[in-house]
C-alpha cells in the first residue's frame, strides 16, 4: 500500500475518531440539559416552602402565660389576646402585636408628711400592689395612658398615693395610728380608705387594678414625739388618778360596812347586855326580897352600905347630915344590935 493511501486511511479513521466524538459530545450535551430542568424545579419549590415559612412565622405570635398580647393596625389597637398560645395577625407593617405585662408589681409612695386629725404631723410611706386588670378593655386603655410603660403607671400611682395619703390621714386622730393599747389602733381602717379613694379612678383612667394598699413605715417627727409622749404621760396619770379614786371609794365602802357591821354587833351586845342585866335584876331583887324577908334590919343595913360604896369614891366629899340615910347607920350602929346608952351629942 503507498504512502498516500495510509495517509487516507488515517484520515479516514481521524474523521472516523473525530465523527464519533463529535456525537458523543452532542450526547453529552443532551444529558446535561434534561436533567436541569428537575434542579430547578425543586430550588424554586425550596425557596418557595422557605419564603412560606417566613411569612407564616411573621403572621405567628406567641402568647405566654402572665401577659396579654394587643394587635394593633397602623398603630391602633383592633384586638387583644388573653389565651396563652398561638395566634395570626396580618404580616408587619399592617399589623404590630404588643405584649402587655400582667402580673402583679409593687410601688411604694416614698415618705410622706401629712397631718393628722389633731392637728400633728406624722411620716408615713404606704406601699401599692397592682396589675393591668385582665380584659381586653382595660389592657387597651392601659396601652392608650402610659404607652405600656410600666414605671410610668408607677410614677402616676405614687401621684395618687401621695395625694389619697393627705386626705386619709386628715380624717384620722394619731392615737388610731399610733396607741401603746392595740385595741383603740384603726391601721386596717386607714388602709381601707386608702385603697377606696384610688383605685376606681386608677382602674377607669389607667386600666390598673389595684390589689392592696399598706402602710409599710409610719414614724413621729421630734415635736409629734414629744406630744404624744406628753399625751400618753397625761392618759397614765388619768388612769392612776381614777385607780386611785376606784380605791378610794372601795375602800370607803369597805370602811363603812365594817363601820355597819360593828354598829350591828354593838347594839346585838347592848341589847343582849340589857336583857342579861334585866334578868341580874330581877334576880338581884329576888335575892334581895329573900334577904330582906329572912332578917330585914340586916338587910337594910346592907343597901345602905351598898349605896355608900357606889356613891363615895377615895375622892368624894360630901357634907350630909348624920340623921339622914344611910349615914344615920353610921351613927345608930345595926338596929338589930342590942340598945347603948346613947351620947346626948350630934354632931
Amino acid at each position: 500500500m503507498s504512502d498516500s493511501q495510509q495517509s487516507e486511511g488515517h484520515g479516514h479513521d481521524h474523521d472516523a475518531h473525530g465523527g464519533h466524538h463529535h456525537g458523543a459530545g452532542h450526547h453529552h450535551h443532551h444529558h446535561h440539559s434534561g436533567s436541569a430542568a428537575p434542579k430547578l424545579w425543586r430550588r424554586v419549590t425550596i425557596a418557595t416552602v422557605l419564603v412560606a415559612l417566613i411569612a407564616a412565622t411573621a403572621c405567628l405570635v406567641q402568647v405566654r402565660s402572665g401577659e396579654a398580647m394587643v394587635i394593633t393596625r397602623f398603630g391602633n389597637p383592633v384586638r387583644v389576646l388573653l389565651q396563652p398560645g398561638l395566634a395570626w395577625h396580618l404580616p408587619v407593617p399592617l399589623e404590630t402585636a404588643i405584649p402587655v405585662d400582667l402580673r402583679i408589681r409593687t410601688t411604694s409612695s416614698g415618705l410622706q408628711d401629712v397631718g393628722t386629725r389633731d392637728g400633728l404631723r406624722i411620716i408615713v410611706q404606704a406601699y401599692t400592689v397592682w396589675q393591668v386588670k385582665n380584659d381586653p378593655q382595660h389592657v387597651q386603655r392601659f396601652i392608650r395612658a402610659v404607652q405600656n410603660q410600666p414605671d410610668m403607671a408607677a410614677a402616676q400611682i405614687r401621684t395618687f398615693i401621695g395625694s389619697a395619703l393627705e386626705t386619709t390621714t386628715s380624717g384620722f386622730a394619731l392615737a388610731d395610728l399610733v396607741n401603746t393599747d392595740a385595741s383603740k389602733i384603726r391601721l386596717s381602717g386607714f388602709e381601707q380608705h386608702l385603697h377606696d379613694q384610688i383605685a376606681r379612678q386608677l382602674l377607669d383612667s389607667y386600666g390598673i387594678e389595684l390589689v392592696q394598699v399598706g402602710v409599710e413605715r409610719l414614724t413621729l417627727p421630734s415635736v409629734t414625739l414629744d406630744a404624744t409622749v406628753d399625751r400618753m404621760r397625761a392618759e397614765r396619770e388619768t388612769i392612776a388618778t381614777e385607780r386611785s379614786a376606784e380605791g378610794k371609794r372601795q375602800a370607803a365602802e369597805i370602811r363603812s360596812s365594817a363601820e355597819r357591821d360593828a354598829r350591828v354587833i354593838k347594839a346585838d351586845a347592848s341589847v343582849s347586855a340589857a336583857n342579861i342585866e334585866a334578868q341580874a335584876q330581877v334576880q338581884s331583887a329576888a335575892i334581895y326580897a329573900k334577904a330582906r324577908a329572912g332578917n330585914p334590919e340586916l338587910y337594910d343595913l346592907l343597901r345602905s352600905l351598898d349605896t355608900l360604896s357606889s356613891v363615895i369614891t377615895p375622892g368624894t366629899q360630901l357634907v350630909l347630915g348624920t340623921g339622914a340615910a344611910p349615914f344615920r347607920q353610921l351613927v345608930e350602929g345595926p338596929p338589930a344590935l342590942p340598945a347603948a346608952p346613947a351620947n346626948g351629942t350630934r354632931p
